[in-house]
Protein backbone atom coordinates (compact mmCIF):
# COMPACT_ATOMS: atom_id res chain seq x y z
CA UNK A 1 0.00 0.00 0.00
CA UNK A 2 2.98 2.30 0.56
CA UNK A 3 3.74 2.12 -3.17
CA UNK A 4 0.20 3.29 -4.00
CA UNK A 5 0.48 6.14 -1.50
CA UNK A 6 3.83 7.18 -2.97
CA UNK A 7 2.38 7.12 -6.50
CA UNK A 8 -0.38 9.50 -5.39
CA UNK A 9 2.16 11.72 -3.64
CA UNK A 10 4.04 11.91 -6.94
CA UNK A 11 0.85 12.78 -8.81
CA UNK A 12 0.07 15.42 -6.16
CA UNK A 13 3.50 16.97 -6.72
CA UNK A 14 2.91 16.94 -10.49
CA UNK A 15 -0.35 18.83 -9.86
CA UNK A 16 1.36 21.52 -7.79
CA UNK A 17 4.12 21.77 -10.39
CA UNK A 18 1.53 22.34 -13.09
CA UNK A 19 -0.28 25.00 -11.07
CA UNK A 20 2.87 26.84 -10.01
CA UNK A 21 4.53 26.39 -13.41
CA UNK A 22 1.52 27.87 -15.17
CA UNK A 23 1.63 30.82 -12.79
CA UNK A 24 5.36 31.37 -13.25
CA UNK A 25 5.13 31.24 -17.04
CA UNK A 26 2.51 34.00 -16.99
CA UNK A 27 4.38 36.31 -14.61
CA UNK A 28 6.29 37.96 -17.46
CA UNK A 29 3.02 38.63 -19.29
CA UNK A 30 1.69 40.37 -16.18
CA UNK A 31 3.86 43.42 -17.00
CA UNK A 32 3.01 43.39 -20.70
CA UNK A 33 -0.34 42.55 -22.24
CA UNK A 34 -1.65 40.97 -19.06
CA UNK A 35 -1.47 37.55 -17.54
CA UNK A 36 -4.14 34.93 -17.91
CA UNK A 37 -4.98 31.64 -16.23
CA UNK A 38 -3.67 28.92 -18.53
CA UNK A 39 -5.26 25.44 -18.70
CA UNK A 40 -2.25 23.94 -16.91
CA UNK A 41 -3.21 25.90 -13.81
CA UNK A 42 -6.77 24.56 -13.81
CA UNK A 43 -5.67 20.99 -14.48
CA UNK A 44 -2.95 21.21 -11.82
CA UNK A 45 -5.42 22.45 -9.20
CA UNK A 46 -7.90 19.69 -10.09
CA UNK A 47 -5.12 17.08 -9.92
CA UNK A 48 -4.12 18.37 -6.50
CA UNK A 49 -7.71 18.20 -5.28
CA UNK A 50 -8.33 14.65 -6.45
CA UNK A 51 -4.97 13.24 -5.36
CA UNK A 52 -5.16 15.06 -2.04
CA UNK A 53 -8.53 13.51 -1.24
CA UNK A 54 -7.24 10.08 -2.27
CA UNK A 55 -4.12 10.53 -0.11
CA UNK A 56 -6.17 11.41 2.96
CA UNK A 57 -8.36 8.35 2.40
CA UNK A 58 -5.41 6.02 1.85
CA UNK A 59 -3.56 7.31 4.91
CA UNK A 60 -6.63 7.01 7.12
CA UNK A 61 -7.30 3.49 5.84
CA UNK A 62 -3.77 2.54 6.92
CA UNK A 63 -4.36 4.06 10.39
CA UNK A 64 -1.72 6.75 9.77
CA UNK A 65 -2.28 9.96 11.66
CA UNK A 66 -3.72 12.73 9.54
CA UNK A 67 -3.67 16.31 10.78
CA UNK A 68 -7.23 17.28 9.93
CA UNK A 69 -6.69 20.98 10.68
CA UNK A 70 -3.73 21.15 8.29
CA UNK A 71 -5.63 19.25 5.60
CA UNK A 72 -8.68 21.49 6.11
CA UNK A 73 -6.64 24.67 5.67
CA UNK A 74 -4.89 23.29 2.59
CA UNK A 75 -8.24 22.24 1.15
CA UNK A 76 -9.75 25.67 1.79
CA UNK A 77 -6.84 27.39 0.05
CA UNK A 78 -7.06 24.98 -2.88
CA UNK A 79 -10.81 25.50 -3.26
CA UNK A 80 -10.27 29.28 -3.42
CA UNK A 81 -7.49 28.81 -6.01
CA UNK A 82 -9.63 26.43 -8.03
CA UNK A 83 -12.65 28.73 -7.92
CA UNK A 84 -10.66 31.77 -9.06
CA UNK A 85 -8.92 29.91 -11.87
CA UNK A 86 -12.12 28.19 -13.02
CA UNK A 87 -14.24 31.34 -13.08
CA UNK A 88 -11.62 33.50 -14.82
CA UNK A 89 -10.12 30.82 -17.12
CA UNK A 90 -11.61 32.23 -20.34
CA UNK A 91 -10.61 35.86 -19.76
CA UNK A 92 -7.69 37.10 -21.84
CA UNK A 93 -6.45 39.50 -19.18
CA UNK A 94 -6.53 38.99 -15.42
CA UNK A 95 -6.11 41.84 -12.95
CA UNK A 96 -2.68 41.84 -11.32
CA UNK A 97 -3.98 41.59 -7.73
CA UNK A 98 -6.17 38.60 -8.59
CA UNK A 99 -3.37 36.86 -10.46
CA UNK A 100 -0.95 37.57 -7.61
CA UNK A 101 -3.44 36.20 -5.10
CA UNK A 102 -3.52 32.85 -6.87
CA UNK A 103 0.29 32.72 -6.84
CA UNK A 104 0.46 33.69 -3.17
CA UNK A 105 -2.14 31.10 -2.17
CA UNK A 106 -0.30 28.43 -4.17
CA UNK A 107 3.02 29.18 -2.49
CA UNK A 108 1.31 29.35 0.90
CA UNK A 109 -0.20 25.92 0.27
CA UNK A 110 3.26 24.56 -0.55
CA UNK A 111 4.82 25.99 2.60
CA UNK A 112 2.00 24.67 4.78
CA UNK A 113 2.58 21.20 3.33
CA UNK A 114 6.34 21.33 3.86
CA UNK A 115 6.72 23.21 7.13
CA UNK A 116 3.70 22.15 9.19
CA UNK A 117 4.68 18.90 10.89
Amino acid sequence: MDVVINIFVGLHIIGIASLLGGFLTQMKAMNGDGARFVPAMLHGALTMLVTGIVLVGLNQSQDHTVNNIKIGIKLALLVVILALVYVKRDEQKIAKPLFGTVGLLTVTNIFIAVLWT
